[in-house]
């Protein structure tokens, strides 16, 4: 009798805490959010959530967060989401160690993480302690990255420390009605610049996605879920497993007739039934980073967009492009990139430095990334774009189309140093004389069959044929093993 009256109360505890305060929960539906439970729920398979640490609590303090496991598609997967109903969801000491708690275990199991974020900050009562909780949980990230993937959901504001939370995540996601990530809100931002703003302006999905804060902007929560469950589906579990393999198009469709000066076009012509999530869209577009499925298989596509300026490399789109390819490397994610760029874009003075490390970025991680990578030229390749994306030592295979134009210099510059003395020398009109140069080194010096004959690409291939040669060769990588030499880890100029 003594156990069940106990187990009542315990129950009675319990369902108090899953109802919550109904004040504050209809001021988190007023404000257009779900609940923490109310997003698990919707996220979960039916019935499948595990909640963990329910009854955590400090002199009738709830921690602020809600933890536990459940199955997405039937896949484990573990969570977080932080409690607005509770003190704004901010960090302190009990909800860090409930969120360690989940990442240790997820480090144990092999199975990804979910963030759902929600905080305006840390509990500044707590002091010293609340800080060292941020400390503990950014600890247990490091650990677990590169061994279980970590989606960041950005669902109301998400502010300081917490915002570090979606940049240590592999992939972040912000619902555009109710998100907010900031690393200081309005107030703070106010009094040490000046500078009036509010905190849509600050850290809504327009300014973070151009800045390169989140990874993908959303309309609202319901879309934030779905897409965290679409990459679910094309992420394995942890870096010893394969991603699930899905038999959904035809490996012998043809590429179609496409525009190659188009980023979008490419990605959607090589992804199966050409569905695709692309990263980081705003944030240096002359390179789109995408996942999507080839051939049944999870791979990560990058293509250049050389109708933005010609696809010129910037800080920006090599920075993304240095991250999104260590991404695919740490679950062994083939990478296929499609080539068309003009090179580095010149920089100015102020931005000098910044244009070389982040070259250096992308060069670093194409050398270092040991998953099979397969490239092929669609139009220009000149100089570190090719050196970077393209090249033997760079890449498992790869191909060209016809009339690709790959040289250390655009056929312009290469004209003016090569030829300088022919130009000088010619009695055709300038422009002409210059024009019928330029055309002679692209078709004869800098296409593709050059670079074949000397051994710097494969072959220049149909570009109907796109896919078939990428699938094939993606197959054949598939037993691929290489391996870094033994070290700790290598010095990436960040």
């Amino acid at each position: 009798m003594a156990n069940t009256q106990e187990l009542k109360q315990v129950l009675s505890r319990k369902q108090a805490i899953v109802q919550g305060d109904e004040a504050r929960v209809s001021k988190q539906h007023a404000a257009g959010k779900l609940t923490a439970r109310e997003r698990i729920v919707r996220f979960l398979d039916q019935g499948s959530f595990v909640e963990l640490d329910a009854l955590v609590s400090r002199d009738g303090d709830y921690a602020g967060v809600v933890t536990g496991y459940g199955t997405v598609q039937e896949r484990p997967v573990y969570l977080f989401a932080q409690d607005f109903t509770v003190h704004g969801g901010a960090m302190g000491e009990l909800q860090a160690k409930k969120i360690c708690k989940v990442l240790d275990l997820a480090l144990k199991t092999g199975a990804p993480v979910i963030a759902m974020c929600d905080s305006a900050g840390v509990r500044i009562d707590e002091g010293a302690a609340a800080m060292n909780a941020y400390s503990s949980i950014f600890a247990s990230m490091a650990r677990l990255s590169g061994v279980c993937p970590i989606l960041a959901l950005v669902l109301g504001p998400v502010v300081g420390g917490a915002a570090m939370i979606a940049q240590l995540a592999d992939i972040s996601i912000e619902a555009g009605d109710v998100g907010q990530l900031m690393v200081y809100g309005p107030t703070v931002v106010s009094a040490l610049t000046g500078e009036t703003v509010d905190a849509k302006a600050l850290g809504g999905v327009e300014n973070m996605s151009k800045q390169g804060g989140v990874s993908i902007p959303c309309a609202n929560e319901q879309e934030a879920l779905a897409l965290a469950a679409a990459l679910l589906d094309l992420l394995p579990g942890c870096n010893t497993e394969d991603a699930p393999l899905v038999d959904s198009d035809d490996m012998n469709r043809p590429f179609g007739d496409i525009d190659p000066d188009d980023g979008h076009s490419l990605l959607s012509a090589m992804a199966d039934r050409g569905s695709y999530i692309e990263l980081n869209a705003a944030w240096g577009s002359e390179l789109r980073t995408a996942l999507c499925r080839v051939g049944g298989q999870t791979v990560g596509l990058i293509a250049s967009d050389a109708g933005v300026d010609g696809g010129e490399l910037t800080p920006a789109g090599c920075a993304k492009t240095a991250r999104f390819i260590r991404f695919c490397d740490c679950f062994s994610i083939p990478l296929v990139s499609m080539i068309n760029s003009r090179g580095v874009k010149v920089p100015g003075a102020h931005n000098q430095s910044w244009t070389m490390i982040t070259t250096s970025q992308l060069l670093y991680a194409y050398a270092e990334a040991t998953t099979p990578k397969v490239s092929i030229i669609v139009g220009n390749a000149i100089g570190q774009a090719y050196i970077a994306m393209g090249g033997k030592a760079n890449a498992d295979v790869t191909y060209a189309w016809p009339g690709a134009v790959i040289s250390a210099l655009t056929p312009e510059a290469a004209v003016q140093v090569l030829y300088a003395d022919e130009l000088r020398k010619s009695e055709k009109a300038p422009m002409q004389a210059r024009a019928e140069l330029e055309k002679n080194y692209a078709d004869h010096v800098a296409d593709g069959v050059a670079a074949a004959m000397r051994g710097t690409i494969d072959d220049v291939i149909d570009p109907a044929q796109t896919r078939q040669y990428v699938i094939a060769s993606l197959e054949m990588l598939s037993s691929k093993r290489d391996n870094n030499p033994p070290k700790k880890h290598g010095n990436m100029p960040l």
